[in-house]
């Protein structure tokens, strides 16, 4: 029998690419997809692999099928920003309160490895909201005692979004242009693709390290390479 993978944030940049990895992955017989609304990409809906279970998260564990998340491989891809959010009070909705009950969820019924995308800045001390949010849930993961946590801190993420960002599309022109400079320490601070991430995600979750562990960007480029 093959492995599960469930994904929640599967709509998301790094999400997207990360099911689609996954579904050409054969160590996995199933891909589940927790979403709000379904997956609309083509070439995904209706995949023999691709299961998915919709849900506002507000009542998330009523979706969850328990036997599914026994020895399965949990991947947490959320994340909004607070423009997106409207407030700081759904922002933390989104990146601290689902990510935390997804690993309680995940500990209650077995899964065997939870991997979660944060970000380089991560700490709950940061005067930063998003930096403090960040450091938030990676402390409370931490504490839940997840028998495998693989916590992915990239820098600048590239990618095709749906929606625009201006800042980081800035901030992505001006990597792009410094990144062959970034040597040495410098290398953490290099934009990162997306399905980069998505392959450094699945690589963490196979691992079969056990405790908790922190990749920065460059650490997640090199595990990724083959």
């Amino acid at each position: 029998m093959g492995k599960t993978a469930i994904v929640a944030g599967g709509t998301g940049l790094v999400g997207h690419e990360l099911i689609q990895l996954l579904l050409q992955d054969r160590i996995y017989e199933k891909v589940i997809a927790i979403v709000r609304t379904n997956i609309p990409t083509a070439g995904l809906v209706g995949h023999e692999k691709l299961v998915q279970w919709t849900t506002d998260y507000r009542h998330l564990e009523s979706v969850i099928d328990p036997s599914v998340v026994e020895h399965s491989h949990v991947f947490c891809t959320l994340g909004t920003t607070i423009k997106k959010a409207g407030t700081q009070e759904q922002f933390r909705k989104v990146d601290f309160e689902y990510p935390m009950e997804l690993g309680e969820i995940a500990l209650k019924y077995g899964a065997d490895a939870f991997v979660i995308v944060t970000a380089m800045g991560a700490n709950r001390q940061s005067s930063i909201f998003y930096n403090k949010v960040k450091g938030e849930v990676e402390e409370g993961l931490r504490g839940l005692g997840l028998p495998s946590l693989s916590i992915l801190r990239p820098s600048l993420i590239l990618g095709d979004r749906r929606e625009v960002r201006i800042g980081e599309r800035m901030g992505s022109a001006v990597s792009r242009f410094l990144a062959p400079l970034m040597i040495g320490g410098l290398r953490t601070y290099r934009p990162i693709h997306a399905r980069t991430i998505a392959n450094g995600l699945i690589k963490a979750a196979q691992s079969g390290v056990t405790g908790v562990r922190v990749l920065t960007s460059a650490e997640i480029a090199k595990l990724s390479s083959p």
